[in-house]
């Protein structure tokens, strides 16, 4: 895709944004950013039936004609305020057919209504939920991008510390992991990341955790032991403020003993993998994650 197709896409994102003000309720930004990313929708065939995961209300993707025991609990983006199982059906359809895998997109709990640790609470919830209903943790991946990615981080932390049975692997997009964003790219990508900026990750951190300390491991899991954790596969772009919040992790997860891939994608921006149907690089990144967890989760 040319670069100009790119920063096409960019403006009309940020065309969106710049429309919000202080007076925009949350629900209407939720409905701006589904009707944003059902953009770049993935036609193929698949199935998507709501289903209950651990009281958690969730999409299920399935393929058509495609038996598989392997599950991957995704969890959307949006900063922990936006996003939905809708507004990621695409991606989540995408990875299904790359992963040979039914895909589950679970609706957790949103800030403000909702503040910290109701997402890692749902999160642990539809875990649970889906190894109650028989799905086995061998055949199940977690991930999640952005918000989503630092949520699924948080769930395999507490699965660790609770004795819980670990999923086979972990897939981190562009991890929003550092409520606090204290990592030096915030500062030196701060002129060229177009859709994020640390006053953004400040102010979406300060309406999720409430009146709890944002340096809570389980909120920004940068700060969380990684040991003992699945393999991780962790990808951000080069322009994205997030990059240092990957490459903690990575470097975490390292130290701690953990196989972990950090793939840092040149010129792409913060969840690029949302613009797969027009951006050949989302395509190709979502392949990635595709061949990653099938080495990884069992079918």
């Amino acid at each position: 895709m040319p670069l100009s197709d790119l920063e096409s896409i960019i403006a009309g994102f940020r065309s969106m944004q710049a429309a919000w003000s202080e007076r925009t309720t949350p629900e209407a930004m939720r409905a701006d950013f589904v009707a944003w990313c059902e953009r770049f929708p993935d036609d193929r065939e698949a199935s998507a039936t709501r289903i209950s995961a651990g009281g958690v209300p969730a999409d299920q993707i399935e393929l058509p004609g495609v038996a598989t025991a392997r599950v991957v609990l995704f969890f959307h983006g949006g900063g922990y305020s936006l996003g939905s199982a809708r507004s990621h059906r695409g991606l989540g359809k995408r990875i299904a057919f790359d992963a040979r895998a039914r895909v589950v997109l679970p609706d957790y709990r949103l800030a403000p209504e909702h503040v910290f640790p109701a997402a890692v609470e749902d999160a642990v919830a539809s875990y649970r939920g889906l190894l109650a209903l028989g799905v086995e943790p061998e055949r199940m991946a977690v991930g999640g991008d952005s918000a989503g990615a630092g949520l699924a981080l948080a769930l395999l932390v507490s699965l660790r510390d609770a004795g819980a049975p670990l999923p086979a692997c972990g897939v981190l997009l562009s991890p929003f992991a550092d409520l606090e964003c204290q990592g030096e790219s915030y500062a030196t990508l701060a002129d060229v990341d177009p859709i994020v900026s640390r006053e953004m990750g400040l102010a979406m951190g300060r309406a999720y955790i409430g009146g709890r300390e944002a340096s809570d491991p389980l909120a920004s899991p940068v700060h969380a032991a990684l040991d003992g954790l699945p393999p991780l596969l962790v990808q951000v772009g080069s322009r994205e403020v997030v990059l240092e919040d990957a490459r903690t992790i990575e470097r975490h997860a390292r130290e701690a003993g953990v196989l972990v891939k950090l793939d840092v994608w040149p010129g792409m921006v913060h969840v690029w993998h949302l613009f797969a149907s027009a951006l050949e690089e989302g395509r190709r990144a979502i392949e990635d994650v595709g061949w990653f967890i099938r080495q990884w989760a069992k079918d």
